[in-house]
């Protein structure tokens, strides 16, 4: 057991799915060339006077609506101030004292565990631009990203173990996601994570000397990152030396954190109301809209997902995690399909597919009516499930080709004749002998080998119900 207790609490910057920019009309398309999106108010030119986007309003308060965040009727907007080569201006329009939202929660489930995050602010604030290291040489700075609206949404310091902090991420990019809020995407920088961890004495209530991680680019990166960290803090303590409080980059290909400067507090930044913006009002009219137009939240789905399909947890969880799935899966059902069946296929056969086609479900081909007629047919032991995993590449492939076409092109009908099927069964049992009398002896595993043979002998086309009764008939 450890000497020491895990402290974590997490600032995530979420960037906000809106088409322009927070203060300015310049477009947030993702990977256009270099310093093409730009324009005087977000490179910060003499001159230029910043004007609020409602819609980064409008998104940020959704999120502190689904965190069960207190919504600030006024809120004011303030100056960062800091220099670095990406940030034009020299300071980032964020806020500071008067965050947007605070004081909401975020329940989690990990190991088997229900824990409640507190969630201590909700701020909007502006992006900076990105340096481009070793660019023809040096270092370039691409500005498109200057002013694109963000949330940062900080947490308590109320995580205590690196794989509670990945589900606690997870849970919040499925929250972000299927509120349209954010797309969630770290790979373009969508999501980005700094991590604030500590190590106090177990059963200490206070807060030991926090070092920040920075520069993780997956979830997966972040849970290493803090591993990493607990190792060195305990390394550090165990030695009788003092954690220093500093900001680390974590070298994902190396697996180690290296220092990259002290770390800042609150007063190095020179905080002050920012003079070029009016103070935010919030009509309680318009937060009450807004409240009305929340769509049902993962955690709520995988729970209606549970009671009104009898689904198991982990199915549930995988179909609830994204509003689309979930919309699919459901259009699945209301066209004719069992529920648990239709969870069981497209949370395996469909998900597999879309993973290796590299598709979202919104792209995927075979319409819900379609998955539900092949469902419906596997159901009625008119198609067997092999065979429907073979029939659906054609489905794919061949949208506009009827579903009985298709099986008879592929000759895939379910086997009629019982004398046939039984001469099959026969052929099988003759063919693995000691295998056959391990099954006479009692050896019931051994049905799931001989329907595999079976099956894979037929080409799917045999139906599983009879070929299973004749395996019992004939041994």
């Amino acid at each position: 057991m450890s000497a020491y207790e895990t402290v974590i609490g997490l600032e995530v910057h979420a960037q906000l799915k809106t088409a322009s920019k927070i203060f300015c009309g310049c477009p947030t398309r993702f990977g256009a060339e270099p310093n093409t999106q730009v324009c005087p108010v977000c490179l910060g030119l003499p001159g230029s006077l910043p004007v609020l986007n409602e819609k980064v309003i409008e998104l940020a308060v959704r999120a502190g609506l689904a965190l069960d965040c207190t919504i600030r009727p006024l809120s004011h907007t303030a100056r960062k101030n800091y220099f670095y080569p990406d940030l034009p201006k020299g300071y980032q329009i964020s806020q500071y004292d008067e965050p947007l939202c605070s004081a909401g929660k975020l329940e989690i489930e990990y190991e088997g565990e229900t824990r409640t995050i507190g969630i201590t602010r909700i701020h909007i604030e502006e992006d900076a631009g990105k340096s481009l290291h070793e660019y023809a040489g040096g270092t370039a700075v691409d500005f498109n990203r200057c002013g694109v609206g963000l949330v940062e949404i900080v947490s308590e310091p109320d995580l205590r173990s690196p794989g509670e902090a990945r589900a606690y991420l997870n849970a919040l990019k499925r929250i972000l996601v299927s509120l349209g809020v954010s797309d969630g995407n770290m790979e373009e920088g969508s999501l980005r994570v700094d991590a604030n961890l500590s190590l106090r004495p177990v059963g200490s209530t206070s807060l030991g000397t926090k070092t920040e991680v920075k520069n993780m680019n997956s979830f997966r990166s972040v849970e290493h990152a803090l591993a990493s960290e607990v190792q060195r803090q305990t390394r550090v303590l165990d030695a009788g030396q003092r954690v220093e409080q500093v900001t680390l980059l974590w070298n994902d290909a190396r697996e180690e954190a290296v220092v990259m400067r002290s770390k800042e507090e609150a007063h190095d930044y020179r905080y002050f109301p920012e003079p070029d913006l009016v103070p935010i009002h919030i009509e309680s009219t318009w937060l009450e809209r807004i409240r009305s137009q929340l769509p049902e939240l993962p955690a709520q789905r995988q729970d209606r997902f549970q009671r009104e399909y009898h689904l198991n947890a982990e199915v549930a969880h995988i179909l609830a995690s994204s509003l689309e799935l979930a919309e699919y899966f459901e259009a699945v059902i209301e066209a004719g399909a069992e529920p648990i069946q239709a969870a069981g296929w497209i949370s395996s056969e469909v998900l597999h597919l879309l993973h290796e086609r590299n598709q979202a479900i919104d792209e995927f081909p075979v319409t819900p009516p379609r998955e539900a007629e092949l469902l419906k047919r596997v159901a009625a032991g008119k198609l067997s499930m092999q065979a429907a995993k073979v029939l659906h590449e054609s489905l794919i492939n061949k949208p506009d080709i009827s579903i009985s076409d298709l099986i008879e092109e592929a000759g895939l009908q379910q086997m009629e004749d019982q004398t046939e099927m039984e001469a099959l069964v026969q052929s099988i049992l003759e063919k693995h002998p000691a295998e056959h009398a391990r099954l006479q002896a009692g050896e019931t595993k051994l049905v799931g080998f001989f329907m595999g043979q079976i099956m894979r002998l037929s080409g799917g086309r045999a139906n599983p119900a009879v070929v299973k009764a004749l395996l019992h008939k004939l041994t």
